[in-house]
């Protein structure tokens, strides 16, 4: 029976955090809606201390932040960029449009329609993330949405060159210095200055992923995004210098991000305790991943794989770090997972921020019922339907008995009209 080494937070007292945060975003959202620019303007000043004369970066200042990048900041981010559009091009090639007959006259088809108006968030703040305008503005632009316009927070008063380049390379039409829930309301209702989009994607912090909640619905939504999550899984192959680094490395992310250990041995559970002290005496970021280790670690000890699959499935986490004699024993058999990272030469570094795949994940368990950003979730895949004057009276028969099964007397008059027509045919 697994054993619980060391436990985080429960589902109280995390619930009792969001219940602020849902009316905090409830007022703003109903403000921007009624007031739009004015709003918008407002809460900058008010959050981010910030109130340009526009939001909107001009093309000038875009290629200003790009000239003010020394030259292996630039090649680095090309470099992850088109690894990033190389799994997103093989991704969107394996989506096919389809037409069948399904019986002599009757063409079943369906197409794949990308959405039109897309808004990317790209997170600022403490951590100026731009590998999240690879994953969403790139992505989106290889999908073949026809708008793709992206926001992201000030950085000390000001844009940040590296994440304005970034969105810029990966084709945003429009750019955007502003944070917050005032960034995605003003895209997802629009203003008088930022006309609204269809959908909207990216990463974000409590209130971020709070407003995408509450806009869904109004518009289209990747996932909602809580704390980065990792899931470590080790054997007594691993070590606890590794195991300590990687989750230390997740949890940096923010003091409530949840970093968890499954293992069946106890010499790597007692070693990564021991490392993990020993990192945060020298990590830059031990303050922040100190408290989400804390407050959101666990380690939980089990007598076998099968018992460790069992709980990784039911934690169902966004990261998920294999660290085991057979990884690929555990892409064979595992089922709920946001990504895997298989065998100690990856890492969740590696996707984050360079290797191609997305780094936009389920977290909150609900990778039990979805994958994270791709290319697939910039597409529609919406189907037609043909029939020749033979097939429709054929279909018409069946269809008038079923609907008269339902006593739906409209639907069923849908399909005599056609046996009438077409009987004679």
């Amino acid at each position: 029976m697994a054993t619980h080494l060391k436990r985080g937070a429960t589902a109280e007292e995390t619930e009792a955090a969001a219940a602020n945060v849902r009316d905090t975003v409830t007022g703003i959202l109903a403000k921007i809606g009624n007031e739009g620019d004015a709003a918008v303007r407002h809460y900058s000043e008010t959050f981010d201390k910030y109130s340009p004369k526009s939001f909107r970066l001009s093309e000038a200042e875009i290629q200003a932040c790009v000239d003010s990048l020394d030259e292996q900041t630039v090649t680095d981010i090309k470099f992850a960029q088109t690894q990033i559009r190389k799994f997103a091009e093989a991704q969107k090639a394996s989506m096919q449009d389809i037409e069948i007959e399904t019986i002599p006259g009757v063409r079943l088809g369906h197409k794949n329609i990308p959405i039109e108006n897309v808004g990317c968030y790209i997170p600022g703040g403490r951590y100026p993330m731009v590998a999240s305008a690879h994953m969403s503005v790139l992505t989106a632009r290889v999908a073949g949405c026809k708008r793709v316009i992206a926001c992201t927070p000030p950085t000390n008063g000001e844009a940040h060159p590296a994440t304005i380049a970034a969105m810029h390379f990966a084709g945003a039409d429009e750019i955007y210095i502003l944070g917050g829930v005032q960034a995605v309301a003003a895209m997802a209702l629009g203003t008088e200055t930022i006309a609204p989009v269809d959908m909207l994607v990216g990463p974000g912090n409590a209130y971020v992923a709070e407003a995408k909640r509450q806009l869904y619905g109004r518009v289209g939504i990747d996932l909602l995004a809580g704390p980065t999550e990792i899931l470590v899984i080790a054997d007594d192959t691993a070590d606890g210098e590794m195991v300590a680094t990687d989750l230390l490395g997740q949890a940096e992310h923010g003091p409530t991000s949840p970093a968890v250990l499954l293992t069946t041995s106890q010499r790597v559970a007692d070693e990564t305790v021991v490392e993990i002290e020993r990192q945060l005496g020298i990590l830059a970021t031990a303050d922040v991943a100190g408290a989400a280790w804390r407050n959101h670690g666990e380690i939980i000890l089990c007598e076998n794989d099968a018992e460790m699959l069992r709980e990784a499935d039911a934690l169902a986490s966004e990261h998920v770090e294999v660290l085991t004699e057979n990884p690929r024993w555990w892409l064979d058999n595992m089922t709920n997972y946001g990504a895997l990272f298989l065998g100690k030469e990856t890492n969740v570094a590696y996707g984050d921020k360079v290797i191609g795949t997305n780094h936009t994940l389920p977290t909150s368990k609900a990778a039990r019922y979805t994958g994270g950003l791709w290319v697939g979730k910039f597409i529609k895949t919406c189907t037609y339907q043909t029939c020749t004057e033979d097939a429709s009276r054929i279909i018409g028969e069946y269809g008038s008995r079923l609907c008269a099964i339902e006593n739906f007397a409209g639907h069923q008059e849908q399909c005599d009209l056609r046996v009438r027509r077409y009987g004679n045919a």
